[in-house]
């Protein structure tokens, strides 16, 4: 495609940006999507390496510590329940985007 856009008169760049720009289009976001939900859940390595600064993740597992012998169950489920609301936002905003972006590869008939 992009070959063809360059014998239709072309340039390098308005083939890219006007061929291939639009059909990876949504690819990149799927995979800008699954991306910041995988890095939103992150909780070894921001357990391990961060000392100040906590993420979501790592701040409702400190919630268990408060106490010795009882566990918060309603605080923590609260604070899930609040890192979870924006993911599935996200995730209903952008669907189609992702549903696109998984299936384009796919043989469509």
């Amino acid at each position: 495609l992009e070959e063809a856009a360059e014998v239709d008169g072309a340039t390098p760049f308005r083939a890219f940006w006007q061929v291939i720009m639009p059909l990876a289009a949504p690819g990149i976001t799927t995979a800008g999507i699954l991306i910041f939900i995988n890095a939103w859940n992150e909780f070894l390595f921001a357990r391990t390496f961060m000392s100040t600064n906590k993420t979501a993740p790592v701040a409702i597992q400190s919630f268990a510590g408060a106490s010795e012998f009882s566990v918060p169950w309603g605080d923590i489920s609260a604070g899930a329940v609040v890192v979870t609301l924006p993911l599935i936002a996200l995730v209903i905003i952008f669907q189609r985007r992702i549903i696109s972006g998984l299936t384009s590869g796919a043989v469509k008939g």
